[in-house]
């Protein structure tokens, strides 16, 4: 096309998408439009006609150009405006089936397939059935397919003795779409017609039976690529329809038939990295059968499809320990995906001969890579895995992971994994260690725990506080309340958080210096706790908290109150007068239950914040009663924002219950 041609195509192009389709003499220009040489222009006329008012006159002028037998490109864009008519083309499409021209009869099945709503049914199973026209009965069954019920699929299965292969063809894939396969004999029946053969594995991958698996194994054994596929593809879909009572007999099939194949594992292996996931959902099921390690690495790649990383789960756990071992020698290729489910499967299949391998991992680079291997290394039952796991336990992102698989590994070697963890405490390791340290060794440890409260680094020390406490309440408390003196905020903290968990109401006094601590950490920690143990007597300090500017300290002040449930109704109108928002939030959540709460909630309405007002919506919703309709419906009717109107709607249907 020339620049001339190619401009004048942009102009008649923007001409018909700014065209105003309501204004007088706007259909026929996009008639004219649906006639015009080029694709482009064609298309912009369809699109407008789906934006034209009077949709069942728009509908009759496009079914005019479908009679135009010389203009192809005109009726197949009405065609395609056609189907984006909705309901309103049905009933004109049907009457269409009816005309005598059997290329618009034609049309009329196609456009109707494309808009799949089940009112025309009837009439496409009248026109499979009965129409004289051989191209009009096809398009009539590929259109059953996309909208078809229960009356669609016996017409179908009727069908499928129709002497017309091409007409049996369309009505089997029509029957795969519904996921309606015909009785199991009259499939084996269509898997002698070579037509037929790919679409008949389609729908017997439909029927989860052993039987029909035995059949769709003799598929994966054909000279023909595309029958070995459809094969694969039925052994994917059998495979997620079946009970899980069926799959071993389902597996032992398969495997029996992919034995007999020299070459089964190169194209399974091909079939894993297929585009197509069906055909790679199939490939998983005869990888499984056939459990040859080096399919492994494959296997995992296919995770980075969602939907069938259970699958991909279930096939690598069948493979065996050697799995292990390729997915290792892999690893570092894998993608994350795969990796990711290559790890949680490595896990289980490890043993103490994989320690080697799996201590030279932990040199890799990537802390996930190394985070495997550490989890692996606490599953092997070998006292080899004790010494690298120990090395890791000062490590910051690894000594989590490490500690825990050396308390796996201490039901073996409980007295190597204490003297590990031991000499890593010496070394300055990670506060979790002396966690796990008591965990392997019990009661025998607290003297150490004592020893570090008092002698180790701070965070050391504030963990032994609260170890001490959960093996040992009584001295866990004494140790706490010497701990408030300490110069660290960490362990001064972490001693307030054992006052609150262990103590009762008798803690009040230690707690009152708690809550005048310089550290922000310390008088979060002592508010927490202060409702935790029922310090009822320090209900005037967190009275004289609730306006503090600080609004974490305000938040927890009002927690601790309601928790003591001893917030009075003063404190509470002082508390929603708080500039942070979540502050108010918490008075009103405490408040609900009340009725000065209520009322409190019905003020807020009109609360500058947003989240404030949907708060107290939710409160008026859960607790009001119908005396608060009135106002919630005039803050309805003046709220402008979405989330808060949500709330508000909410709480509007729950009081017009009541």
């Amino acid at each position: 096309m020339s620049e001339e041609g190619r401009n004048a195509e942009e102009v008649r192009y923007r001409a018909l998408l700014e065209l105003d389709v309501s204004a007088e003499g706007a259909r026929e220009a996009l008639v004219a439009g649906l006639h015009d040489e080029s694709w482009r222009v064609r298309r912009a006329a369809a699109e407008g006609f789906t934006r034209s008012p009077g949709r069942e006159s728009v509908v009759e002028r496009l079914i005019s150009v479908l009679g135009e037998r010389d203009e192809t490109g005109a009726r197949n864009a009405a065609a395609e405006a056609l189907a984006s008519m909705g309901a309103a083309a049905v009933g004109p499409l049907v009457r269409l089936l009816g005309h005598v021209d059997p290329d618009q009869r034609k049309f009329a099945a196609d456009i109707l397939g494309q808009l799949a709503l089940p009112e025309a049914e009837d009439a496409l199973v009248k026109a499979m059935l009965e129409d004289g026209d051989l191209n009009v009965r096809v398009a009539s069954a590929e259109a059953l397919g996309r909208l078809g019920g229960k009356a669609a699929a016996r017409a179908l299965e009727r069908i499928l003795y129709d002497p017309e292969p091409l007409l049996q063809l369309s009505a089997l894939e029509s029957l795969a779409a519904l996921r309606h396969p015909p009785p199991l004999p009259e499939v084996v029946r269509l898997l002698g017609n070579p037509t037929l053969k790919r679409s008949a594995y389609r729908v017997l991958g439909l029927i989860p039976q052993v039987a029909a698996t035995e059949l769709v194994c003799r598929g994966l054994g054909a000279e023909s690529r595309s029958t070995r596929e459809a094969a694969l593809v039925a052994l994917g879909t059998q495979a997620s329809l079946a009970e899980p009572s069926l799959r071993p007999d389902m597996e032992a099939a398969v495997r029996l038939a992919l034995k007999r194949l020299p070459e089964a594992v190169s194209w399974v292996a091909s079939a894993l990295e297929s585009d197509d996931i069906e055909l790679r959902a199939g490939a998983l099921v005869a990888a499984s059968a056939l459990r040859e390690p080096q399919l492994a690495p494959l296997v995992a790649e296919v995770a980075q499809e969602e939907r069938l990383v259970p699958e991909v789960m279930r096939t690598l756990a069948h493979f065996g320990p050697e799995t292990g071992r390729e997915l290792l020698a892999s690893m570092d290729r894998l993608s994350f995906p795969a990796r990711e489910v290559a790890g949680h499967v490595l896990v289980e299949l490890v043993d103490a001969t994989f320690v080697p391998e799996l201590v030279q991992m932990l040199d890799w680079g990537e802390v996930d890579l190394k985070g495997v291997a550490v989890q692996a290394l606490g599953r092997t039952r070998s006292q080899e895995a004790v010494e690298p796991l120990a090395q890791l336990l000062s490590h910051p992102e690894l000594a989590g992971a490490a500690v825990r698989a050396l308390v796996t590994l201490a039901t073996s070697f409980p007295q190597q994994v204490a003297q590990a963890l031991r000499s890593a405490l010496e070394r300055g390791a990670e506060p979790v260690v002396l966690s796990a340290l008591v965990r392997v060794g019990g009661t025998a440890m607290l003297s150490l725990v004592r020893r570090t409260a008092l002698e180790a680094s701070a965070p050391l020390r504030a963990t032994a506080v609260e170890v001490l406490a959960a093996v040992d309440p009584a001295g866990g408390l004494e140790l706490a309340r010497a701990a408030l003196s300490d110069e660290s905020p960490r362990v001064r903290s972490a001693a307030v958080r054992v006052l609150g968990q262990v103590g009762d109401a008798s803690m009040a006094g230690p707690l009152e210096k708690a809550l005048t601590d310089e550290s922000l950490e310390v008088r979060l920690a002592a508010l927490e706790a202060v409702g935790e143990c029922g310090a009822v007597e320090r209900v005037g300090e967190l009275e004289s908290l609730v306006l503090d500017p600080d609004g974490a300290i305000a938040f927890r002040a009002v927690q601790a109150l309601a928790r003591l449930g001893i917030l009075r109704h003063e404190v509470l109108q002082r508390a929603v007068t708080h500039e942070d928002h979540e502050v108010v939030k918490a008075a009103l959540l405490a408040g609900a239950a009340s009725a000065e709460g209520v009322s409190l909630a019905v003020g807020l309405l009109g609360h500058g914040s947003w989240d404030v007002r949907a708060a107290a919506a939710r409160v008026l919703g859960d607790c009001g009663g119908p005396e608060c309709l009135p106002a919630t419906q005039a803050a309805l009717a003046a709220e402008t924002d979405s989330l808060a109107r949500r709330a508000l709607v909410d709480a509007v249907e729950r009081l017009s219950g009541r």
